[in-house]
């Protein structure tokens, strides 16, 4: 088979499945301890911040208004879960695994997953700056209208992974594997080089900027002579 036939099959996208919902759900009434499983419980205008725990699964939970911020939850599952309008700033999880979960209107600012597992995920206008996904793997994870600024991707495996109307700004994608990562829309400026999108899936119509971002990273300056 031709290299760029073989290109084209590994640039193939699959969309996130949502998650499954629950029949019914009630309002959690303890904080997460370690090794606990909870199931269909509702984290609505709670203060979870600054919580340490590990090895915690929430299967088909809310969280509305909760805030998590600067929690350690190392080795967390989130299994058909959604999350809203929630605080989930300076969060750090090693080794967490979200499957099927939508994120929606959230704070996530500094969030860090390491070494973790994003699989049928949807996040959908998060505030996501400063994040780091060093080591993470994503299987059909869509990002939309989300600011990643300063993000850290190194060494992180986006092949299954689509942002569209993002500002990925000066993010890192050192060592991290773009092969079929799609891109619509969104800004890339200040990259720190051209050589770490290789493999990545772009729009014609996104041709012109992306000229720019990589005339820059490049050295180049485009000027009227």
């Amino acid at each position: 088979m031709p290299p760029s036939r073989r290109r084209a099959t590994a640039a193939v996208f699959a969309d996130p499945k949502p998650p499954k919902p629950p029949s019914g759900v009630d309002i959690a009434k303890a904080d997460p301890e370690p090794e606990g499983s909870y199931q269909r419980l509702a984290y609505y205008d709670v203060d979870l911040s600054g919580r340490e725990t590990e090895s915690v699964r929430f299967t088909q939970c809310r969280f509305r208004a909760a805030d998590l911020s600067g929690a350690r939850l190392d080795q967390v599952s989130l299994t058909d879960c959604l999350v809203q309008n929630s605080n989930w700033a300076n969060l750090t999880s090693d080794g967490g695994t979200l499957t099927r979960v939508e994120l929606r209107d959230s704070r996530m600012t500094g969030l860090t997953i390491a070494d973790g597992v994003l699989r049928d995920v949807r996040a959908e206008e998060c505030r996501l700056d400063l994040s780091a996904w060093r080591f993470t793997r994503f299987e059909a994870v869509h990002f939309i209208g989300c600011n990643f600024t300063g993000a850290d991707f190194t060494g992180a495996d986006l092949r299954g992974a689509r942002f569209t109307r993002c500002d990925l700004s000066g993010v890192q994608l050192h060592q991290a594997d773009l092969t079929g990562t799609r891109f619509r829309s969104s800004t890339l400026a200040g990259i720190g080089s051209p050589a770490q999108l290789r493999g990545a899936v772009f729009p014609e119509s996104d041709l012109p900027a992306l000229s720019f971002v990589l005339a820059a990273a490049m050295g180049i300056t485009i000027a009227d002579t």
